[in-house]
């Protein structure tokens, strides 16, 4: 792919997630109504994941062509006669970024996302990732990436309420932040507009043994007691902060953390690929190392898991290489 290719491939996935964070800001400050409509509590975050994936597959391929795109989305449910106004509130969320929408088109856009990886190229997408964090009014992040015969190549991560101040409380919502990246090429952030400069990501170097890392809120997505007997091990003072999404992944990227670890809770659990991709691609082009807990890079080639991964180390290199240390010293890798 030439560098003209791979350049006009990541404006439009900027562009896309950018139009998808303004859907679902949109839904995130009108929660109550959409859960009177729809008599659900769990709605709002529905209506927003369908209209987030249908604005950014329609972007695609309005803008590139036929896309193959593996999403979390699809609309079979959404098509029945038992899900009608729910459809009609995720046409209303989608029409401010795409106006001539109907329903046809808005069903066959999410569908979109049903398809297969294949080694040549795809996109992946989590169009809300961090549900929770959405439903309480805070982080969560719409990740887009283009994957490669397993490797991550471009992403594009829009964080609605992470403030471009780094020193903005990481848990109170913020402006929004935009970052992208190309692998090999670095990666850049910008406020979340779409006519936002984009500025080289270039974060601080390490703290010392006083270090802050991020984890999920949820003690059912990360082994919160794991993560700090590594810590522990590796002889780091740790203060965690905890927030949903990839949004942990640009923390990371930026210095505003100095690690992330996952090690999820549940036995058998694998991460899904559009969890991680574009976190982690911004992170690696931003200096940091993104690892398993084996050590080993995550691996985008084995379907639409990490198959052959097993847990989430992101770090400044000083640091990685202590965390892996405990980790293997413990037996969790």
């Amino acid at each position: 792919m030439s560098e003209a290719s791979r350049s006009r491939m990541l404006d439009v996935a900027r562009a896309a997630v950018v139009r998808a964070a303004q859907v679902t800001r949109a839904v995130q400050r009108d929660l109550d109504r959409v859960k009177v409509v729809t008599k659900d509590d769990r709605s709002p975050v529905t209506v927003a994941d369908y209209a987030a994936q249908a604005v950014v597959a329609h972007w695609l391929q309005q803008e590139l062509g036929p896309v193959r795109l593996v999403g979390e989305e699809h609309a079979a449910a959404l098509r029945t006669d038992d899900h009608a106004a729910l459809r009609r509130l995720v046409v209303e969320a989608v029409a401010p970024v795409w106006p001539e929408v109907d329903e046809a088109a808005l069903l066959d856009a999410i569908d979109l996302g049903t398809q297969d990886p294949d080694a040549a190229g795809f996109w992946t997408l989590d169009p809300v990732d961090g549900t929770k964090g959405f439903l309480r009014g805070g982080q969560y992040a719409v990740s887009l990436a283009w994957v490669v015969d397993g490797a991550v190549e471009l992403g594009a991560l829009a964080c609605p309420n992470l403030d471009p101040d780094p020193a903005h409380d990481l848990t109170t919502p913020g402006r929004g932040l935009l970052a992208v990246a190309a692998r090999g090429e670095g990666a850049r952030q910008a406020e979340l507009r779409a006519d936002a400069e984009l500025a080289p990501l270039a974060p601080p170097g390490p703290s010392s043994d006083t270090i802050r890392t991020c984890e999920s809120v949820e003690a059912g997505h990360s082994d919160h007691g794991a993560n700090a007997k590594i810590l522990e091990a590796a002889g780091l003072v740790a203060a965690p902060v905890r927030l949903d999404s990839q949004a942990k992944y640009l923390v990371v990227a930026r210095g505003q953390a100095d690690a992330y670890l996952r090690l999820p809770s549940t036995k058998g659990y694998v991460e899904k690929i559009w969890d991680h991709a574009a976190g982690a691609l911004v992170a690696t082009e931003a200096g940091r190392v993104v690892s398993d807990f084996s050590g080993r890079a995550l691996d985008f080639g084995r379907g639409r898991r990490l198959e052959e991964n097993r847990g989430i180390l992101a770090a400044h290199p000083e640091h990685h290489a202590r965390l892996l240390a405990a980790i293997r010293k413990l037996g969790f890798g």
